[in-house]
């Protein structure tokens, strides 16, 4: 038995401890909410990410433009570029977010994300941790919130991902104890599961929803997720009005596909890595990742970004244009709708449902055989144009 190991071991998690009791101060002494109403005018960031995200940001930065024209013609919203979170200038610094762009992060009360390249071990980038991770744990953004709507399926999800805990909170921070053995941590705490189940709860009381579900594997992983179905069920006595349940992931997963079950699913609330997994099973009824957008809320912060990754193989082949910039879109209509701004969200989102889900009219296939990701933006920005979009959506749905 190597005891030195052992006692690296023991040190390791010490400090690992420790960071996280500290986190639980700051948790506990975080102002409330900021109230987007009160602010002018409210900043927008764009991270325009590497790989395929310049480009569709830029098809999704052209939308934004256009639907908050009147807002940024009369001062209540700024929109800027924030320049530095390649996988380029991350490595340079040798850091997840590098100090002068998270400075520059901090000055904006939201972002709009493209996707950012996470190295993986074997890749010619260093360990660096994901730009993700790092950002919601920087501005505490502990609520990642993906709606997938398939109308005529019966499909309208949200899903509430705890963003700040899980496996991913220490995904860096492993140990290799010697040759034979390896070991990651997973936390969960009370504070955490908590904010994240109020928040699914509040959203189902404000918009109508009568069901909310917690998804864990608590029958196996019995103390972490012991704690968020704990705390899941002792918040729903708030709701007396809302009927709760609660899966294992795995049966959730066959679940999502069964026609007759999954009609019944409105509200789902779930830890970190089983959120990342069902999450991106859901968007392909959507039509795939690609479609699918994606907030990530603080009380004082937000960053709304697409949900796939930065598709290198679609650079490095010369595909880059023809991307799908549909999901930065929808975390575009998303964000519009967190500072204030709802109707121009919804007909944002019926233009993207019209354009992906039922015309089709312009088709992307990620190869020269579709369509370019500027030629399907300029559709959806025809499309939000017509009076008549509405009716459109409403028609294309009975179909």
């Amino acid at each position: 038995m190597d005891k030195a190991a052992i006692e690296r071991a023991k040190e390791h998690f010490g400090k690992l401890l420790e960071n996280q009791m500290k986190r639980m101060e700051r948790m506990k002494s975080q102002p409330d909410w900021i109230d987007y109403s009160k602010i002018k005018p409210v900043k927008i960031g764009i991270l325009a990410g590497d790989g395929i995200g310049p480009i569709i940001a830029e098809d999704s930065k052209r939308v934004l433009e256009s639907v908050l024209a009147d807002e940024v013609k009369s001062g209540k919203v700024e929109i800027r570029d924030i320049e530095g979170l390649t996988i380029e200038n991350r490595v340079k610094h040798n850091k997840a977010i590098p100090d002068d762009v998270l400075v520059e992060i901090k000055k904006y009360h939201v972002t709009l994300k493209g996707p950012t390249t996470t190295p993986r071990k074997g890749d010619p980038w260093p360990n660096i941790e994901s730009c993700n991770v790092a950002v919601r744990k920087e501005l505490d953004l502990f609520a990642n919130v993906r709606p997938v709507r398939v109308p005529k399926q019966g499909i309208n999800w949200i899903f509430f991902r705890e963003n700040t805990e899980d496996m991913y909170a220490l995904g860096s921070d492993g140990i290799e104890v010697d040759e034979n053995i390896a070991i990651d941590f997973r936390l969960i705490t009370a504070p955490g599961s908590d904010r994240i189940c109020r928040l699914a709860f509040e959203h189902a009381k404000k918009n109508g929803r009568t069901r909310v579900t917690c998804v864990t594997k608590a029958n196996v992983v019995k103390t972490t997720d012991g704690i968020f179905l704990e705390n899941f069920y002792r918040i729903a006595k708030e709701y007396p009005g809302i009927e709760v349940d609660d899966w294992y992931i795995d049966i959730m997963t066959a679940k999502l596909v069964d026609e007759k079950r999954r009609r019944d699913f409105q509200v789902l609330v779930l830890p970190n890595l089983y959120g990342d997994i069902l999450t991106d099973e859901a968007a392909e009824f959507q039509g795939g990742v690609g479609t699918a957008g994606s907030a990530n809320i603080g009380k004082q912060y937000a960053m709304f970004e697409a949900i796939h990754g930065s598709a290198p193989r679609m650079v490095q082949e010369g595909r880059a244009q023809y991307a799908d910039p549909a999901s930065m879109i929808r975390a575009a209509a998303m964000m519009i709708g967190h500072i204030g701004y709802p109707v121009k969200s919804k007909n944002l989102e019926m233009a993207l449902d019209v354009c992906g889900q039922y015309e089709k009219k312009v088709a992307i296939t990620g190869r020269a055989t579709g369509a370019t990701g500027k030629a399907f933006t300029d559709y959806v920005m025809q499309t939000l144009r017509d009076p008549k979009l509405k009716e459109k959506w409403e028609a294309c749905v009975r179909q």
